[in-house]
């Protein structure tokens, strides 16, 4: 039975790997985000506390 033959199955298994972990990560980390991430305000606005309507 050819598919109990380990020796082609491995090697497409290793240059999927191969593929997937060096080929295609520089392709996606290549693009520019479309958005720039502007840093958000450090100052904090005063807390109100909550005033439950039940109490």
């Amino acid at each position: 039975m050819p598919q109990l033959n380990p020796t082609p199955w491995f090697t497409i298994m290793l240059f999927a790997w191969l593929l997937f972990l060096i080929v295609i990560p520089p392709k996606i980390l290549a693009h520019i985000t479309p958005n720039d991430i502007s840093p958000q305000k450090t100052t904090h606005s005063k807390k109100e506390p909550w005033t439950w309507p039940w109490y």
